[in-house]
């Protein structure tokens, strides 16, 4: 990084938390970067680790839903991390919590190396969770100290740009890994990862949170903030879109290895391919969003992306029932539904972190915890079910119909049309709302 990255670091200090940013200029495209890469984490340790489940299954002597469950451990975990690591960041800055958790993820993955059961496997994983929470909430913090709204959600589609090298190259990377030196190396690759995340971190990552923002108080000064949350009947609903989302994206992370693998007989790397294009879809759609959002307010993708993609999944539960075209028949309609669902993660998320910049910290560790925690949960179906099409797919199904339900019932985004409030915003930012209190890019 360049000098005017500790410049940034600088003004932040002397910024009012009240007005972050309305420009990306604030943002260089380096700290993006990094801030892609430190978001990055949570995907590495998933996605590098896929190719391995059912050898993991095979030599712990465990079955297909345990093993699923250390991708849901991994998620469950995050979850717990984040709702403590947001209120320490606001407290202590977004740098010193980024760095003790991803020293974390480090000491878990290197004991992950040594498990005698999957038992141990999945509580290790959990722990490692707990680290890359901390890499999430720092991420997503650190935007909102800058920025808010439609320039919001542009910034976390680009971060997206960088995660989705995770799944073009991670499962790829592991299932070669996997192949040479067997499934525990793999975690020996995640500990050097996260190594080189730390070093990046601590020398190039600014501190955004001034002293004089950081709130004060220990446990009490927490509940109270989260208390205040989860009061917000609006942001709620918008905070929990996030997780729905993401329990699609994960019922086909954890089901895609035995459906694909197993069931349909894909090889490592014929599977790492397929892997590979439906994470391009992502990015593409992530890219196309960040276009959209310059003309059009975070809701109004979002009232046409999530019943795009709930269609979508009723077409690949549909062929996934029947077996029509065999695997093409499969992937065609799963590439459309991971591509559809991936404009609703950074919309939903720029709209609920709107609404609460003064605790930033704990508004992104409550969205990050819902989205981590509701896809852990949800994801395990997958396994319960029987994991195979069938199973994925109707748990698709079942998260995009909830997510829809919230939207439609939950928040005012097709009871009338969006109304500018905020001056200067392409189209609109903000919805004026019957509470006045309220203002988000959403709803």
């Amino acid at each position: 990084m360049s000098s005017s990255t500790l410049t940034l670091a600088r003004s932040a200090d002397a910024a009012p938390s009240v007005a972050p940013s309305s420009t990306l200029a604030r943002l260089s495209p380096r700290l993006i970067a990094l801030l892609g890469l430190t978001t990055a984490l949570g995907a590495v340790s998933t996605d590098t680790y896929l190719p391995s489940l059912p050898a993991v299954a095979e030599d712990l002597g465990t079955t297909a839903a345990a093993a699923a469950f250390t991708i849901s451990g991994v998620l469950i975990g995050a979850a717990v991390g984040q709702l403590l690591m947001g209120p320490i960041s606001d407290r202590f800055g977004r740098r010193r919590p980024a760095l003790a958790g991803i020293a974390l993820h480090v000491v878990a993955s290197l004991l992950c190396m040594v498990v005698p059961a999957i038992g141990w496997l999945i509580a290790l994983r959990m722990i490692q969770g707990v680290g890359n929470s901390a890499a999430t909430v720092t991420a997503m913090a650190v935007i909102r100290d800058r920025l808010t709204g439609g320039p919001a959600a542009r910034v976390l589609s680009r971060l997206i740009l960088v995660i989705g090298v995770a799944p073009l190259v991670a499962p790829t990377l592991g299932g070669l890994i996997a192949g040479v030196a067997g499934w525990r190396a793999v975690f020996g690759f995640l500990a050097a990862f996260g190594v080189v995340l730390w070093v990046l971190v601590w020398r190039f990552l600014p501190e955004t949170h001034a002293v004089e923002r950081r709130t004060a108080g220990g446990v009490g000064v927490a509940l109270r903030g989260y208390a205040g949350l989860l009061r917000d009947r609006r942001f709620m609903a918008v905070a929990v879109l996030p997780g729905l989302a993401m329990s699609a994206i994960m019922a086909y992370v954890a089901g895609a290895p035995f459906v694909l693998q197993v069931g349909y007989g894909l090889t490592e790397q014929q599977f790492a391919l397929i892997f590979a294009l439906n994470g391009a879809g992502g990015i593409i759609a992530s890219q196309v969003n960040a276009a959209l959002v310059r003309r059009h307010a975070p809701v109004r993708i979002l009232r046409v992306a999530l019943p795009a993609a709930l269609a979508l999944a009723i077409g690949l539960l549909a062929v996934a029932v029947t077996g029509a075209g065999g695997i093409l028949g499969l992937l065609v309609p799963l590439w459309l539904v991971m591509a559809a669902v991936m404009f609703i993660p950074a919309n939903a998320t720029a709209s609920a972190l709107t609404m609460h910049g003064e605790r930033a910290g704990t508004a992104a560790a409550l969205i990050g915890a819902l989205q981590t925690g509701t896809a852990g949960l949800v994801s395990t179906l997958v396994g319960l079910l029987g994991g195979d099409a069938v199973a994925m797919a109707v748990t698709m199904v079942g998260a995009l119909l909830v997510a829809s339900a919230v939207l439609v019932l939950g928040t005012p985004a097709y009871r009338r049309e969006p109304r500018a409030v905020a001056s200067g915003a392409p189209s609109s930012e903000r919805l004026v709302t019957r509470e006045p209190r309220v203002e988000a890019a959403c709803c």
